[in-house]
């Protein structure tokens, strides 16, 4: 009888001894609407001026109403061209969907000053994953005179004819000025584009060069 009693009264203890559970009650979530894109800077309107060279002036003369209608209608973006500084400077407005844009309309007028068609430079507003690409010859080779005018004439081809095969094989945009070259295009296509581009520096006949790159845009096209 007293084991018995013993073990109520130790249940009992065991029972008494787990903690009661607090209720408590958190306050609801703070709801905040989304910030608009004009009020995530404080307000601030951003700025960016893009340089016009000399020789690109009268073709943006030319173009200008072909930049400046996707620049403000679709992008939402203010565009102005600075006659006395010779710059082409764009802002944001309060109406600005994302502030994004005002990077790539920079990159797209940048891309158009390199020499490149408003065409295809209109992409960069398009698609996120294009970049453009600068390099010299120099960089890959140090080139003199004739040599420099050779490399120059391999590069390009008979009427453009190399520089037009290396564009639609690799999907990219090329474009020569003097000893620079500028490379629109994807990330890999670039690099593709470039590798041939090198190849044809160091003196590689132009035969070669279009063996290889079949052979490296079928492999791109299987992994795809």
């Amino acid at each position: 009888m007293q084991s018995t009693e013993a073990s109520t009264s130790m249940e009992v203890e065991a029972v008494s001894s787990q903690p009661k559970p607090v209720v408590s009650t958190l306050p609801p979530k703070p709801h905040f609407d989304p910030l608009k894109p004009h009020e995530m800077n404080d307000g601030r309107v951003q700025f960016r001026k893009v340089s016009v060279p000399p020789h690109r002036y009268s073709p943006l003369k030319k173009a200008w109403m072909e930049i400046y209608t996707p620049i403000y209608e679709q992008m939402k973006i203010d565009i102005r061209m600075n006659l006395k500084a010779r710059k082409v400077e764009l802002k944001t407005r309060a109406d600005t969907p994302d502030i994004s844009n005002l990077q790539k309309c920079a990159d797209f007028v940048h891309a158009f000053m390199l020499g490149f068609d408003v065409i295809d430079a209109v992409a960069l507003l398009r698609v996120d994953e294009l970049y453009v690409e600068s390099f010299e010859i120099k960089d890959v080779k140090t080139l003199r005179g004739e040599h420099l005018s050779r490399a120059i004439g391999r590069l390009s081809g008979k009427a453009g004819k190399t520089k037009f095969a290396i564009e639609n094989a690799t999907k990219t945009r090329i474009v020569i000025a003097d000893t620079k070259i500028h490379i629109l295009g994807s990330f890999a296509n670039i690099k593709i584009a470039r590798d041939s581009l090198c190849s044809l520096i160091l003196g590689s006949p132009a035969g070669k060069v279009y063996s290889k790159l079949r052979a490296v845009t079928a492999r791109l096209a299987e992994r795809f």
